[in-house]
């Protein structure tokens, strides 16, 4: 290819790796963490009623990080929806 001391271009910048984003905060992070903190609030047996339109996302994709989260916690809840609202109640054992 090159000869000697000749350099190959670089494909991509570089940067100092303390300016690294840490952690990962997903599109759906403000909302799960609304919906969870309202769970920790609700008594037993009552469900939140989130308005779909609230939703920056698709519900599938939010019930799906919802999912996640809750798994990570080690948290039971369940979900259901209709056209207008998406679900969400903790689950007794």
């Amino acid at each position: 290819m090159g000869g000697p001391g000749k350099k190959i271009p670089m494909n991509f910048k570089g940067m100092l790796q303390s300016d690294v984003p840490q952690g990962r905060n997903g599109k759906h992070k403000d909302i799960v963490t609304r919906i969870l903190s309202d769970l920790d609030q609700v008594a037993s047996g009552v469900a939140l009623k989130v308005p779909l339109a609230l939703l920056t996302d698709s519900k599938e994709n939010v019930r799906s990080a919802l999912n996640r989260a809750t798994r990570k916690g080690k948290r039971n809840v369940a979900t259901a929806s209709d056209d207008t609202f998406l679900y969400v109640w903790n689950e007794t054992p």
